[in-house]
């Protein structure tokens, strides 16, 4: 992403979209996905939206789809990911893991006629197997409104860490 504008609103779709509005969907999606509510959080994607963490080499410009990714899931892919997570063959996050998200630093930037992008830093706490992980980054979102809300067209995650430690998993939605 470019530089950020860090703008309180944007123009999108003949309406004013707020940061609040943004903040309101962003802190929504972290506890849908605390409650493991994998229908909800899918329903806040748009059809043909993408879902990708890129590899912790990241450095903003890089194409994930070129460079590499932990998770590079276009709609068809991100609809069996949900499939996969809800039934009892996932087995890495069966029984779940508890996981608790803090979501801030949110910034509204670009804007299109139809879509805009959003920041935003991220801690995910999460608990699994007597272990407590934490998961910083940063999220780099393009967001569009619809008559039901806000939707992603694209939710990517891009952690902070130099590395995962040996057998660090990303078997959840980060």
């Amino acid at each position: 992403m470019t530089a950020i504008t860090n703008t309180h609103s944007v123009q999108c779709h003949g309406r004013t979209i707020t940061r609040p509005e943004v903040e309101d969907f962003l802190y929504s999606e972290a506890d849908i996905l605390d409650h493991w509510d994998y229908d909800g959080w899918l329903a806040l994607f748009e059809p043909g939206a993408r879902y990708e963490i890129p590899t912790t080499d990241y450095r903003p410009g890089w194409s994930p789809h070129e460079t590499g990714s932990f998770v590079d899931d276009d709609w068809d892919l991100l609809r069996a990911r949900v499939k996969r997570m809800k039934s009892r063959k996932a087995h890495a996050e069966n029984p779940h893991s508890r996981t608790h998200r803090l979501v801030s630093n949110v910034r509204l930037s670009e804007h299109t006629e139809d879509s805009f992008r959003v920041a935003a830093s991220f801690v995910v706490h999460r608990a699994r197997d007597g272990h407590f992980d934490a998961y910083v980054g940063w999220y780099e979102h393009v967001l569009v409104p619809t008559d039901d809300g806000l939707r992603f067209r694209l939710r990517r995650s891009i952690l902070g860490h130099e590395s995962l430690a040996a057998g660090a998993r990303l078997s959840f939605i980060l």
